[in-house]
């Protein structure tokens, strides 16, 4: 025993190590027949294998088709869309919280707050002060309590929910004329105006007789100061679409009760800046009694009407100071006043080169020329305003107003009846005929091919909306619609004998400025930069489109802040359609949860295998809560 030697550490390391290799090939062994047995069990009958379940869904699968609705797509598989900006948390994307009450009528660039930090010279503090980004209202806008879907067009042009608009102002201020009346749960709109007690039809008929308003030559209108907008609800049975505006002032609710009525209308003033209208634009200009300055500023004012007005184009004018002998006393007002401010605008009509066709009672109307070559001849003898050399005629987004004429395109010869710019063909016509900016190839990129396949694919397009969106194909659901990127307008061309109308917008950011052909077309808009609120109340669009918006966006401003700016100005159960990249959209989706809105993304009309897809939304319906029955009224 003497001699005998313990076992060494190492010798015990190796022994162990032998014991753990024998144990994992047992172990892998018990797997391998276990695995096998398994297998054996499959494939004979009792287990479900592959092909059964290949069978089972090939066997309950429906067939569809494209005139059947499509179903909800999944992409999470095949496009995986990055995270959200830091910017929205995962707390805010559960929901996004509704706004107060007091803010259930809430313009936010026409904010009386706000506005009382800038001049009242001129009304600047009416003009568009938006907040800044530390001062935007992230919440949703609800809507009264009480709110009640408006009245279907044509009825909605005579009647509108009280609960809608609960502001009886203007019923004990224009009491007299005839502008608005309350009756039990509605307001009924007589049609009537300050200078049309008789209503705007026989007013309409009146101006009639002065110019025609029948053949088509007149479509596109601007009604300034526009009070209720009984002057363009009347003209749209003559085939006439109006753009109306006015302030957000002491007359109050006027555009919102013109747009509850189904009527085009934004809140806007003429002050220090141009209008957001391009040059051109408009057939006739109108105002009755609209308490604009026009002989004031050297003319700057009419020289602003000058510039939206079509070569061509009218001008009509009612209420102070024309047929001032005979109202002078109504209007308590010296004769002395009044027969000066009629020299000053006659004064500036003339330095415009405008025509008086006409002074008949209570309506005057002058006629803008075709074109300048006899007007340049005569700015050495008028002397002002001169015409300017550097701005461009189409900016209207924040660009201030001048005291220089707009010149005219150019014409080849010296006739005074040819038209600058172009002729344009008489409505219904006008609509789809050449617009005369992309004929003159003043438009970049934009050739007769590309219009001509622009207004088909439209058809096509908004065909294939009708079959996802059966509301949509419902005649006289949708009133007001909103195209948030109209490029050419063919959107709004493709509903053209739907009972609706298109506020077709040109975002400031686009590459090509194309709102001077939307008008050349017969059709209304305006310019816009959506990082900023629109120039309108809280549910004005039963409809908004919009068509590759957030890609031009992208990186500029906020998407959750357009979204919400979307859902201000949209009706509750009011629709929306995006159109964009699929990755964008699955961002999108996500806000608009949060905003409680149902969506469905769905194909592009050519295919799945596109990556533009189209979001289908709806805005549920919800107000502000009652209010407490304890509480004072």
């Amino acid at each position: 025993m003497g001699n005998y030697r313990w076992p060494s550490k190492l010798s015990k390391l190796s022994l162990r190590a032998k014991h753990t290799n024998l144990y994992r090939v047992i172990l892998i062994a018990i797997l391998c027949v276990t695995f096998y047995f398994v297998g054996v069990w499959q494939h004979s009958g009792r287990g479900i294998s592959r092909s059964s379940i290949s069978n089972h869904e090939l066997t309950s699968v429906p067939c569809t088709f494209p005139h059947q609705t499509t179903p909800i797509l999944n992409f999470a598989s095949r496009h995986t869309a990055p995270d959200l900006p830091p910017t929205i948390t995962d707390a805010r994307v559960v929901q996004i919280p509704s706004c107060g009450v007091e803010f259930s009528e809430y313009t936010p660039c026409e904010f009386v707050n706000r506005s009382l930090n800038f001049p009242r010279e001129r009304l600047i503090y009416r003009e568009r002060h938006c907040p800044e980004k530390h001062e935007i209202v992230r919440c949703r806008i609800p809507a009264p309590y009480g709110y009640s879907l408006p009245f279907r067009w044509p009825e909605s042009r005579d009647v509108a929910w009280f609960a809608n608009v609960p502001h009886t102002e203007l019923t004990v201020e224009k009491k007299n004329q005839n502008w608005v009346r309350y009756e039990k749960d509605r307001f009924l709109f007589p049609g009537g105006g300050t200078m049309f007690p008789r209503g705007a039809d026989a007013y309409i008929d009146e101006i009639g007789r002065l110019i025609n308003l029948k053949d088509g030559s007149i479509r596109t209108a601007i009604d300034t100061g526009c009070g209720v907008a009984s002057f363009g609800a009347y003209l749209m049975s003559r085939n006439i679409v109006t753009m109306s505006f006015a302030p957000r002032d002491t007359h109050e609710a006027q555009v919102q009760f013109a747009l509850e009525r189904g009527v085009p209308a934004i809140i806007g003033v003429l002050a220090s800046i141009r209008l957001p209208f391009p040059a051109r634009a408009f057939d006739i200009a109108h105002c009755s009694r609209c308490l604009i300055p026009w002989g004031q500023y050297n003319g700057t004012y009419l020289i602003e009407v000058d510039r939206v007005l079509r070569p061509g184009g009218y001008w009509i004018l009612s209420g102070p100071p024309i047929n001032w002998q005979r109202h002078w006393k109504g209007w308590e007002r010296t004769r002395d006043d009044l027969n000066s401010e009629q020299s000053q605008i006659e004064r500036v009509a003339r330095s415009l080169c405008w025509r008086k066709l006409v002074q008949r009672e209570d309506l005057a109307v002058w006629q803008k020329p075709t074109n300048h070559v006899h007007c340049k001849r005569n700015r050495i003898a008028l002397g002002r305003p001169p015409f300017c050399h550097r701005t461009l005629p189409d900016q209207g987004w924040y660009t201030k107003l001048e005291t220089c004429l707009t010149p005219l395109p150019e014409v080849t010869g010296s006739e005074i009846k040819e038209v600058a710019g172009g002729q344009l063909a008489r409505w219904p016509e006008r609509l789809n005929a050449l617009p005369p900016r992309i004929k003159s190839g003043s438009l970049e990129g934009i050739t007769e091919d590309e219009f001509v396949s622009n207004t088909e694919k439209w058809q096509r397009r908004v065909s294939y909306y009708k079959k996802y969106d059966q509301q949509l194909a419902e005649t006289g659901r949708y009133r007001n619609f909103l195209d948030m990127n109209t490029h050419l307008g063919g959107f709004a061309s493709a509903l053209v004998d739907d009972p609706v109308w298109v506020m077709n917008v040109v975002p400031v950011e686009a590459s090509v400025n194309t709102l001077g052909v939307i008008y050349e077309r017969g059709l209304i808009g305006t310019y816009q930069n959506w990082c900023e609120a629109m120039s309108t109340y809280p549910r004005t669009y039963d409809f908004i489109h919009a068509d590759s918006v957030f890609s031009l966006y992208k990186n500029r401003c906020d998407m959750e802040d357009i979204l919400l700016e979307m859902d201000r100005i949209l009706r509750p159960k009011g629709s929306v359609i995006i159109r964009d990249d699929i990755d964008v959209l699955t961002k999108v989706k996500k806000i608009t949860d949060a905003m409680q809105w149902e969506g469905r993304i769905g194909d592009h009309e050519n295919g799945p295998l596109e990556r533009e897809k189209i979001l289908f939304l709806v805005k549920e319906y919800w107000t502000a809560p009652a209010p407490d029955q304890s509480s004072d009224p």
